[in-house]
């Protein structure tokens, strides 16, 4: 049976090369707009894995993402870090003088303007999702209409490559988890990576103290990300991200942090998508 897998955005999209990177192409894909409406079609079993972006180089943090899997208690399986490429890409036979009007993704088109200097004819117009574009420009057979997305948009919907690797900054990366809502079966010898949540009391050095927990435990922070608590002010959430060599060493760190923090949360224990 194929697994059901739910992306951000369209085929041909990144969360979709991200999850076909992962599961090959016998894939069946759930297109989602939204990561509230990917959570929801994991919590109704219309799907059984999910591909969210949770950092970016450029962008930081995608905050709301890292609360929909705490408050939805999703699990973290497996990450990959994917290198962003954005091109220009329209109906065949057209050349970037035929463009007038450039549609995608805000934060696409923000990656991109310094290209579009050079052509002040285009109008940069947002819209819901790159790949979303190109497939609309494939079927609706739009004319003078570009989008800006992967490559694999344009093998998938017939479009030409007009503008090669458009994006300003070319060292652009972004992380994308892998999360279901069960317990995954990563095997000690598979894991070297785990993502913690805890909150803490005010305490004059109680951050601190968790930190020297991880260095004494042989634990790498490799990500910290505060998040305020909704319902007491001024109270927060820390969202950390650590690798590791011995397991262990790790067993020892959870157990401490349990004890110490007034709430504490796996996200996930997982193979580092870095190495």
């Amino acid at each position: 049976m194929n697994k059901i897998i739910a992306i951000q955005g369209a085929e041909g999209s990144n969360h979709h090369k991200v999850a076909r990177d992962f599961y090959g192409t016998a894939i069946k894909l759930k297109e989602c707009m939204s990561f509230d409406v990917l959570v929801a079609s994991l919590l109704d079993d219309s799907a059984s894995l999910g591909v969210m972006a949770l950092e970016n180089t450029i962008a930081g943090s995608i905050i709301p993402n890292y609360a929909l899997i705490d408050k939805y208690n999703l699990h973290i399986i497996a990450e990959e870090y994917l290198n962003i490429h954005h091109h220009l890409m329209a109906l065949k036979g057209q050349d970037i003088k035929d463009i007038k009007e450039v549609w995608s993704h805000p934060m696409a088109l923000l990656q991109c303007k310094e290209f579009f200097k050079n052509y002040p004819h285009i109008k940069l117009v947002e819209d819901v999702d790159t790949a979303e574009v190109a497939k609309r420009i494939s079927k609706e057979n739009l004319i003078g209409i570009a989008a800006i997305a992967p490559k694999m948009a344009a093998e998938i919907f017939n479009l030409d490559v007009i503008e090669d690797e458009i994006q300003t900054i070319k060292d652009n990366s972004t992380r994308f988890v892998i999360v279901q809502t069960s317990l995954p079966n990563n095997g000690i010898d598979q894991i070297n990576k785990a993502s913690l949540k805890f909150q803490l009391n005010h305490k004059r050095g109680s951050l601190a103290a968790i930190l020297n927990v991880l260095s004494d435990c042989k634990m790498n922070l490799t990500k910290i990300q505060s998040l305020p608590v909704i319902e007491t002010p001024w109270k927060y959430s820390f969202f950390v991200d650590v690798t590791f060599e011995e397991y262990n060493d790790y067993k020892k760190a959870e157990t401490i942090i349990e004890i110490m923090a007034e709430e504490f949360k796996v996200l996930g224990i997982y193979k580092n998508g870095r190495l």
